[in-house]
């Protein structure tokens, strides 16, 4: 079985490996206060261009992304999110654990635009019982989003400039950062984002490590005593080091782009041979996932070959489903799917 449906179906970089393996039997303090945790945010703070954010490593995306949405918030507000967000979606309700509500917006293709936002924010102070309603209390975007498409620079200038107007902290999702920043369609670079949002974070899960994320918080008035938010979260990884050592290892040589180029440029042939073929796309996705709407039959005997994800029936007789690639899918695998790809269609 070829295997395209996820990014993190493998176990890390070897790389990333080696350096972990040489560091193994070194002895150094815990909870992320190790040099290694110290060389790795000095690294990505240089890279980001970011000299007064404040980075911290957490295991993974759901911890990530619970831990800092519940430091922001109030007890009465909730976070806007587009109603295909991660959060919103597949986090299993993590958020609402918190005692905090995802405010949903329509999306078709996964992005919200920051006229939606205003309005979700002016509807909610127009109504006259609005003290008798969740406050939206600031914004969630991911990029790529949860169906693979992108925010333009454009895009997201405007969208910080209606967050700064409304007082609502604008945080980005980076599990598949690096997917996105490497995507031919992309305009937006890593140190755009030090000025285009209060906090965003740089994934490793999905992006050649065996665990890991790194948050960049830029707003300073959101940065004090996060450490203690990631510990009663349960996020303070006491052997801490191990975040440190593979972002080192990530960004070290410039692995990170290099890995993160290769499976968007995989992606990008699977998509071509879709639709060489005459098969539509459900989303306008450039990045490493991609989303071909196909005839069950066919998809009955790509199966019996791929493992792809279920997305959603289009009618009776399509569905849509996702083809995934990462930083360690095989050309070979991949040049194997194209050649079934123009047999059975």
């Amino acid at each position: 079985m070829i295997r395209f449906e996820c990014d993190y179906a493998e176990g890390a970089h070897p790389k990333i490996m080696e350096k972990l393996m040489r560091t193994n039997m070194e002895q150094t303090i815990g909870y992320s206060e190790d040099k290694y945790c110290d060389e790795a945010r000095e690294l990505l703070k240089k890279l980001c261009n970011a000299p007064s954010s404040d980075v911290h490593f957490l295991v993974g995306g759901t911890q990530t992304n619970t831990t800092f949405i519940a430091s922001v918030l109030r007890p009465y507000q909730g976070v806007i999110s587009a109603s295909t967000g991660h959060i919103n979606v597949h986090e299993t309700g993590a958020i609402e654990s918190t005692g905090h509500k995802v405010i949903a917006l329509e999306s078709k293709d996964g992005k919200i635009s920051a006229k939606q936002v205003r309005d979700c924010y002016l509807n909610h102070y127009n109504d006259e019982s609005y003290e008798h309603m969740v406050q939206p209390g600031m914004v969630y975007i991911s990029f790529p989003t949860e169906n693979g498409t992108l925010y333009s620079k454009s895009e997201l200038v405007e969208m910080y400039n209606v967050c700064k107007e409304l007082d609502l902290p604008l945080y980005i999702d980076g599990a598949r950062l690096g997917y996105g920043i490497n995507s031919p369609k992309n305009d937006i670079k890593l140190t755009d984002f030090v000025d285009l949002c209060d906090a965003f974070y740089i994934g490793g899960t999905k992006e050649g490590m065996l665990f890991g994320e790194a948050i960049v918080i830029n707003n300073p008035n959101l940065q004090k005593d996060f450490r203690y938010m990631i510990k009663q979260k349960g996020g303070m990884l006491a052997k801490g080091r191990l975040l440190g050592i593979q972002y080192l290892a990530l960004f070290e040589s410039d692995l990170y782009n290099k890995i993160s180029l290769h499976a968007d440029n995989l992606a990008l042939k699977i998509r071509a041979a879709f639709e060489e073929k005459g098969i539509s796309m459900l989303y306008d996705s450039y990045t490493n996932q991609q989303y071909p709407i196909l005839p069950n039959d066919v998809l009955k005997k790509l199966a019996k070959k791929y493992s792809y994800s279920s997305w959603c029936s289009t009618d009776k007789n399509n569905s849509a489903v996702r083809f995934c690639t990462s930083w360690a899918t095989k050309r070979e695998d991949v040049d194997e799917l194209l050649k079934d790809i123009n047999t059975i269609l």
